[in-house]
């Protein structure tokens, strides 16, 4: 399977996914374990796949969203930010939002 269909299908087949250096436990960078930090805050349940496992999934998620760094945020299909821009919606509340429209469970207190 191509890169690009791998990318798509998990992209289109899970609620949450963040592509990430490391993994949720052992986050390996300190972009990705902020938002890991604010996924895990938020109660959302959400995929981690480790760009660090091969360059081809690294450059490819790259190509895909058309978005030079890692991590990268997708929710329902779609792309969401990189760690700057996630960190500003959950501050502003907006991530939390974002969440509950597309109808995905975020803890009340978040």
């Amino acid at each position: 399977m191509a890169i690009e269909q791998f990318i798509d299908n998990e992209v289109k087949g899970n609620d949450v996914v963040l592509f990430m250096k490391g993994t949720p436990q052992f986050p390996q960078c300190g972009f990705s374990a902020q938002v890991v930090q604010i996924l895990d805050y938020l109660g959302a349940p959400y995929k981690g796949l480790n760009v660090l496992d091969s360059d081809d999934l690294r450059n490819g998620i790259k190509t895909y969203s058309n978005w030079p760094t890692i991590p990268q945020l997708y929710v329902k299909g779609e792309f969401v930010g990189g760690c700057d821009i996630i960190r500003e919606m959950f501050q502003a509340g907006e991530l939390q939002s974002l969440m509950k429209e597309k109808g995905l469970p975020v803890k009340e207190t978040a």
